[in-house]
């Protein structure tokens, strides 16, 4: 009887053990420039606004750019955009624009988003599969090689598109990459509701 009790009581040490080991992995997966901005910062706009420039010489990425949105009317301008120097151009708007109608036709990287599917993740633009991508669109529009789609969305809608991406070559996005953009749009997708009402709020 207690022998079982001992081996009871080490078996729950050991769940408890892998549970501390799961959480510790996952508090790793970002780095400490990054976790110290999301964890610092007080306001949407200074979370963003650090956070872009970060996320690009993290990633090693050649331009990175978040795209915010108001689901209720389809108006989105694009804040905040980092580039590696000014060889790669820049995407930024002024004005909050109303989306064509067309857009989740002619863009299915846009059509998943809104569909509140994960992330996507292109390795090259030129060889992707067509359902996924439209290569005439992403050259006309913004003439990457390759890229991150990420979704930031809450309550079954899409609030916002964070895109790192690459000129030039392809690029093999690593299980690092993979794990960073999870953890960043966790965390920032509420940050991108909050942006979008206070500037609905404000009007």
């Amino acid at each position: 009887m207690r022998k079982r009790r001992e081996e009871k009581r080490r078996s729950s040490l050991q769940l408890v053990d892998e549970i501390q080991k799961l959480k510790l992995m996952t508090e790793q997966i970002l780095p400490q420039v990054l976790d110290k901005i999301l964890s610092d910062s007080k306001t949407p706009d200074a979370v963003f606004s650090a956070l872009v420039p970060a996320l690009g010489e993290v990633l090693n990425c050649d331009r990175v750019f978040l795209y915010l949105r108001n689901p209720e009317t389809q108006r989105g301008r694009v804040p905040y955009c980092w580039r590696r120097n000014s060889n790669f151009p820049e995407i930024g708007d002024a004005e909050w624009k109303k989306e064509p109608e067309s857009l989740g036709e002619e863009d299915p990287l846009f059509a998943a988003a809104l569909r509140t599917e994960p992330s996507i993740f292109v390795e090259d633009v030129e060889t992707a599969n067509p359902e996924v991508v439209n290569k005439d669109f992403e050259a006309k529009e913004f003439g990457h090689r390759a890229l991150i789609h990420a979704h930031l969305c809450a309550d079954g809608l899409l609030w916002g598109v964070l895109q790192p991406c690459m000129f030039d070559r392809p690029r093999v996005w690593t299980d690092f990459d993979r794990q960073v953009i999870a953890a960043v749009t966790e965390k920032i997708s509420p940050l991108a509701v909050a942006y979008v009402r206070g500037i609905v709020q404000s009007q």
